[in-house]
């Protein structure tokens, strides 16, 4: 009878489970029309203009954080430990969002000690890319994007932090975005440069250098005879 009894309490059990599942299924949808006018809320909840250079630099963490997704499976026949700290990546990339998400100076207090981003993720970006250029070649020449998918798929995610970080900056300045944010995009293109060299190094791809005309050195070669004199 026991038996039967604690059968009966999970059957019960899940059948409000599946209730409370289809209600909010049916409750919560993808879209919401308040934004069709043209604007769209922050965290805090506040409304501002779509073109709005907070929501330049959301787009760009964002389209970042794709780009590193894309770059990610194809470095899982790399190496998963780069994997995994792509991952890690992707999931601060979120909390920096969220901090961009919520300018410091109109916020709540609450909202505000939510959202701050801790300087120590710079601080592991840091370690990471010292430990990669322990392992690889010096780097003597320029180099063009190159060495593989891989390593190509991270070239795009480091041209793209750097398009955020540019927009991030004029959000430092203005003191609505904490300075933190700017430094771990900054150190994350960085290590987006020594990750996709690593990919190239580890599948043994040769990188392409940058072959300069000899026109262009023959001007760089007058151009610093000048500066000299």
């Amino acid at each position: 009878a026991q038996s039967t009894w604690g059968i009966q309490i999970r059957y019960e059990l899940m059948r409000m489970l599946h209730r409370f599942v289809r209600q909010m299924s049916s409750s919560v949808r993808i879209y919401t029309r308040t934004g069709d006018r043209g604007s769209s809320s922050l965290f805090s909840g506040e409304r501002r203009p779509k073109d709005d250079i907070i929501f330049e630099a959301l787009g760009d963490t964002d389209e970042l954080n794709a780009h590193i997704g894309a770059a990610k499976e194809w470095c899982a026949s790399v190496d998963v430990s780069l994997v995994e700290k792509l991952s890690e990546i992707q999931s601060r990339l979120l909390d920096l969002g969220s901090n961009i998400a919520t300018p410091r100076a109109t916020s709540a207090e609450s909202k505000v000690a939510r959202t701050q981003f801790d300087e120590s993720h710079t601080t592991v970006l840091e370690e990471w890319i010292d430990s990669y250029d322990e392992q690889l070649p010096p780097l003597r020449n320029f180099i063009l994007p190159s060495g593989g998918h891989a390593s190509c798929a991270l070239h795009i995610a480091r041209a793209v932090c750097r398009r955020a970080e540019r927009h991030v900056v004029p959000l430092c300045a203005s003191e609505q975005v904490e300075p933190q944010v700017g430094k771990y995009l900054n150190r994350l293109s960085d290590f987006l440069f020594m990750a996709a060299r690593y990919s190239a190094f580890k599948e043994q791809r040769a990188e392409t250098l940058y072959n300069i005309t000899k026109r262009e050195a023959s001007v760089r070669d007058v151009s610093s005879t000048t500066q000299s004199t």
